[in-house]
Formats: structure tokens, sequence, C-alpha cells
């Protein structure tokens, strides 16, 4: 049977975010941000969008500077996911 899932703030998400992205919260905290973004539709916006973002700068090459490319596939993802 699941317990109840205090909730969690918006303000709150964004604070654990990253964490969530990279598998870093504990089981409750992690049941709290999956709970909150499945009703809250911003949230699941903004963690969709962190998420894209982290998956195209994860492909950027170290201190090279951007190239055209790798601008467009940014901002494409950006605009993918404010959609």
């Amino acid at each position: 049977m699941n317990d109840p899932v205090e909730p969690l703030a918006c303000a709150e998400l964004v604070e654990l975010v990253t964490a969530f992205l990279e598998g870093d919260l504990d089981q409750a905290a992690e049941r709290r941000v999956v709970d909150h973004i499945s009703h809250c539709d911003g949230c699941d916006l903004y963690v969709d969008q962190v998420r894209q973002t982290t998956e195209v700068l994860a492909g950027l090459a170290g201190d090279a500077p951007l190239s055209a490319q790798d601008r467009e596939r940014l901002l494409a993802a950006f605009r993918e996911s404010s959609r």
C-alpha cells in the first residue's frame, strides 16, 4: 500500500531537479518529485526543459566554442520544450 506523499512546492522542485535527473534523491524525495510533476504542468515542462538542455549540453565538446550546429540544437531543444 502506498503511504500519502507530502506535497512538494514548485520552489522545492526547482531546488531538487538536478538531483532528481541524476538519480541522486532518496526514494521518498524522488516519490515527492514524481507526484508533483504528475499534477503540475508547469513543473513537468520545467523538468523536461532541464533534461533536454542537459542532454544537449552533454553532447558539446569541452571548452570549444559553440558551433552553429550545436547552437541550433540547443535552441531547438528550448523551443520544443516550451510547446
